[in-house]
């Protein structure tokens, strides 16, 4: 099977600007690139990988479909950025984009607005709706249970749009909560256009003691609702190594899964992350 991280960041201090990204995000404040990373995805068994974006910026955007020249043989596909909540705006830059074969999706960081229903806004349903017509899928960042509550309300404002809810929407590991968490999620999944990321767990978790057995029951939970063909893998590195490093991440995924027949846990690592973004073999 191929195996794809379908969420991985790069970014780089001195030439882009991520106003979230300070001192006091402590180790990860600093530049991240390719060379850092890919003897670790080759010491993994990671084939290709999914840049995701780190900042509401074309300069982001710009800059990973430049890494993803340079990284031909690894880099499988860009989920960038497009001001959504400005579609006249957005439908140029969508256009413009679609000349870059690896363009794959979009993200905004809608958990860094003051707004939490900004991504339900009309401006921004119009902006989902341009993904839809062009079949690009949206990349859900819901780190509070409104964000999770939203997903079910852009499938019905948004026939068409594919999503994908990063991190499994951070369920409460570090406290062993459970709701809202677990029914939000449920209710998401009820949507067949909605997929998720088992991704950036360990960061919900403690970040010295995390175990698989400390994510098992919401990946359990997630593998319950919505199905290994509808669940993808990934890495969430660099961010993940404020809880670990990529081998640990990748070993305690690896424990997770173990127990899933083959054909699922490659949908899991693989396979789901292809279907879903377009990569080709």
């Amino acid at each position: 099977m191929v195996v794809i991280d379908a969420h991985l960041h790069f970014w780089d201090l001195e030439t882009g600007s991520y106003p979230w990204l300070t001192p006091a995000s402590g180790s990860i404040f600093r530049t991240f690139a390719p060379p850092e990373v890919l003897p670790q995805l080759d010491a993994a068994g990671v084939d290709r990988v999914v840049l995701v974006q780190a900042a509401d910026t074309y300069a982001d955007t710009d800059a990973m479909l430049a890494q993803a020249d340079a990284h031909d043989d690894v880099i499988a596909a860009v989920v960038g950025w497009v001001p959504l909540n400005r579609p006249d705006e957005a439908a140029r830059a969508l256009e413009r984009y679609a000349a870059h074969p690896k363009f794959a999706g979009v993200r905004h960081l809608i958990h860094d607005e003051s707004d939490p229903d900004w991504v339900v806004q009309d401006a921004v349903i119009e902006g989902l709706g341009l993904l839809a017509e062009a079949g690009l899928p949206f990349d859900v960042v819901a780190v509070l249970p409104r964000h999770l509550e939203h997903v079910a309300v852009l499938a019905e404002r948004v026939p068409g749009l594919r999503m994908v809810i990063d991190h499994l929407a951070k369920p409460p590991i570090r406290e062993k909560g459970w709701e809202p968490w677990a029914s939000l999620l449920a209710r998401a999944a009820e949507c067949p256009g909605v997929y998720a990321k088992v991704s950036g767990l360990n960061t919900a978790a403690d970040p010295e003691t995390w175990t698989a057995e400390d994510l098992r029951p919401y990946v359990d939970h997630a593998l319950g609702v919505f199905g290994p063909e509808r669940l993808m893998f990934g890495g969430d590195w660099p961010v993940a190594t404020l809880a670990g490093d990529y081998a640990k991440v990748w070993e305690e995924t690896g424990v997770l899964l173990r127990d899933l027949p083959d054909t699922e846990r490659a949908a899991v690592l693989g396979g789901t992350a292809a279907r879903f973004y377009g990569i080709g073999s």
